[in-house]
Protein backbone atom coordinates (compact mmCIF):
# COMPACT_ATOMS: atom_id res chain seq x y z
CA UNK A 1 0.00 0.00 0.00
CA UNK A 2 2.96 2.35 -0.32
CA UNK A 3 2.10 3.19 -3.91
CA UNK A 4 -1.23 4.98 -3.36
CA UNK A 5 -2.71 6.52 -6.53
CA UNK A 6 -2.77 10.31 -6.67
CA UNK A 7 -6.59 10.40 -6.86
CA UNK A 8 -6.77 8.79 -3.42
CA UNK A 9 -4.47 11.45 -2.05
CA UNK A 10 -6.71 14.18 -3.46
CA UNK A 11 -9.90 12.56 -2.19
CA UNK A 12 -8.37 12.16 1.26
CA UNK A 13 -7.29 15.79 1.30
CA UNK A 14 -10.70 17.00 0.14
CA UNK A 15 -12.37 14.92 2.87
CA UNK A 16 -9.98 16.21 5.55
CA UNK A 17 -10.60 19.79 4.45
CA UNK A 18 -14.38 19.22 4.53
CA UNK A 19 -14.17 17.69 8.02
CA UNK A 20 -12.06 20.58 9.30
CA UNK A 21 -14.44 23.13 7.77
CA UNK A 22 -17.49 21.45 9.32
CA UNK A 23 -15.78 21.16 12.72
CA UNK A 24 -14.91 24.88 12.59
CA UNK A 25 -18.41 25.96 11.60
CA UNK A 26 -20.08 23.67 14.13
CA UNK A 27 -17.87 25.01 16.95
CA UNK A 28 -18.63 28.62 15.99
CA UNK A 29 -22.35 28.02 15.49
CA UNK A 30 -22.68 26.12 18.78
CA UNK A 31 -21.95 29.40 20.60
CA UNK A 32 -25.08 30.81 18.95
CA UNK A 33 -27.20 27.74 19.72
CA UNK A 34 -27.32 26.80 16.04
CA UNK A 35 -26.58 23.63 14.12
CA UNK A 36 -25.09 23.72 10.64
CA UNK A 37 -28.48 22.86 9.15
CA UNK A 38 -30.23 25.62 11.11
CA UNK A 39 -27.58 28.12 9.98
CA UNK A 40 -28.06 27.01 6.38
CA UNK A 41 -31.83 27.46 6.72
CA UNK A 42 -31.30 31.00 8.06
CA UNK A 43 -28.87 31.80 5.21
CA UNK A 44 -31.28 30.38 2.63
CA UNK A 45 -34.26 32.30 4.00
CA UNK A 46 -32.19 35.51 4.17
CA UNK A 47 -31.58 35.17 0.42
CA UNK A 48 -35.07 33.98 -0.54
CA UNK A 49 -37.54 34.41 2.32
CA UNK A 50 -40.75 32.39 2.27
CA UNK A 51 -39.89 28.78 1.40
CA UNK A 52 -41.54 25.43 2.02
CA UNK A 53 -39.95 22.66 4.05
CA UNK A 54 -39.37 20.68 0.86
CA UNK A 55 -37.56 23.61 -0.76
CA UNK A 56 -35.42 24.12 2.33
CA UNK A 57 -34.65 20.39 2.56
CA UNK A 58 -33.31 20.45 -1.02
CA UNK A 59 -31.32 23.62 -0.36
CA UNK A 60 -29.76 22.10 2.79
CA UNK A 61 -29.22 18.60 1.42
CA UNK A 62 -31.35 16.83 4.04
CA UNK A 63 -34.53 14.77 3.90
CA UNK A 64 -37.93 16.41 4.21
CA UNK A 65 -38.47 14.50 7.45
CA UNK A 66 -35.24 15.87 8.93
CA UNK A 67 -36.12 19.36 7.78
CA UNK A 68 -39.56 19.14 9.42
CA UNK A 69 -37.83 18.44 12.75
CA UNK A 70 -35.31 21.26 12.20
CA UNK A 71 -38.06 23.76 11.34
CA UNK A 72 -40.15 22.79 14.37
CA UNK A 73 -37.16 23.45 16.62
CA UNK A 74 -36.35 26.74 14.91
CA UNK A 75 -39.95 27.89 15.23
CA UNK A 76 -39.93 27.00 18.94
CA UNK A 77 -36.76 29.13 19.34
CA UNK A 78 -38.46 32.05 17.56
CA UNK A 79 -35.99 32.03 14.66
CA UNK A 80 -38.64 31.45 11.99
CA UNK A 81 -42.38 31.75 11.52
CA UNK A 82 -44.41 29.22 9.56
CA UNK A 83 -47.75 29.91 7.93
CA UNK A 84 -49.91 27.96 5.50
CA UNK A 85 -49.17 28.66 1.85
CA UNK A 86 -51.80 30.79 0.10
CA UNK A 87 -51.63 28.26 -2.76
CA UNK A 88 -51.60 24.96 -0.84
CA UNK A 89 -53.13 25.01 2.66
CA UNK A 90 -51.21 21.89 3.74
CA UNK A 91 -47.84 23.40 2.79
CA UNK A 92 -46.22 25.53 5.47
CA UNK A 93 -44.07 28.48 4.37
CA UNK A 94 -41.13 29.44 6.58
CA UNK A 95 -39.99 33.05 6.97
CA UNK A 96 -37.27 34.65 9.06
CA UNK A 97 -38.19 36.45 12.26
CA UNK A 98 -36.30 39.49 13.51
CA UNK A 99 -34.65 37.22 16.08
CA UNK A 100 -33.65 34.77 13.34
CA UNK A 101 -32.12 37.57 11.29
CA UNK A 102 -30.16 38.83 14.34
CA UNK A 103 -28.90 35.30 15.07
CA UNK A 104 -27.83 34.93 11.44
CA UNK A 105 -26.10 38.31 11.32
CA UNK A 106 -24.13 37.59 14.51
CA UNK A 107 -23.16 34.05 13.51
CA UNK A 108 -22.31 35.11 9.94
CA UNK A 109 -19.84 37.72 11.20
CA UNK A 110 -17.95 35.06 13.13
CA UNK A 111 -18.15 32.39 10.41
CA UNK A 112 -16.88 34.99 7.95
CA UNK A 113 -13.67 35.36 10.01
CA UNK A 114 -12.57 32.08 8.40
CA UNK A 115 -13.18 33.48 4.89
CA UNK A 116 -11.01 36.49 5.74
CA UNK A 117 -8.31 34.16 7.13
CA UNK A 118 -8.27 32.28 3.83
CA UNK A 119 -7.95 35.54 1.90
CA UNK A 120 -5.01 36.47 4.14
CA UNK A 121 -3.28 33.09 3.55
CA UNK A 122 -3.23 33.38 -0.24
CA UNK A 123 -2.21 36.02 -2.71
CA UNK A 124 -5.12 37.20 -4.90
CA UNK A 125 -3.79 35.06 -7.78
CA UNK A 126 -3.47 31.99 -5.51
CA UNK A 127 -6.96 32.57 -4.13
CA UNK A 128 -8.43 32.70 -7.64
CA UNK A 129 -6.46 29.64 -8.73
CA UNK A 130 -7.49 27.71 -5.61
CA UNK A 131 -11.16 28.55 -6.21
CA UNK A 132 -10.83 27.51 -9.86
CA UNK A 133 -9.21 24.22 -8.86
CA UNK A 134 -11.88 23.51 -6.23
CA UNK A 135 -14.60 24.25 -8.80
CA UNK A 136 -12.97 21.82 -11.26
CA UNK A 137 -12.66 19.18 -8.55
CA UNK A 138 -16.33 19.64 -7.66
CA UNK A 139 -17.34 19.30 -11.32
CA UNK A 140 -15.35 16.07 -11.54
CA UNK A 141 -16.99 14.72 -8.39
CA UNK A 142 -20.42 15.49 -9.82
CA UNK A 143 -19.55 13.97 -13.21
CA UNK A 144 -18.22 10.79 -11.59
CA UNK A 145 -21.18 10.28 -9.25
CA UNK A 146 -23.30 7.33 -10.42
CA UNK A 147 -26.89 8.25 -11.23
CA UNK A 148 -29.80 5.98 -10.36
CA UNK A 149 -31.23 4.07 -13.31
CA UNK A 150 -34.49 5.50 -14.64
Amino acid sequence: MTDVPAEEHLCTRIRRAEQALMAHHEAVLRTYGLTMTQYTVLLTLARDDGMSGAQLARACGVTQQSMATVLTGMQAKGLIDRRPSPVHAKVMIATLTDSGRRHLDEAYQEVNVLERAFVDKFTPAEHKQFCDLLDRATETLIEQTPRPAK
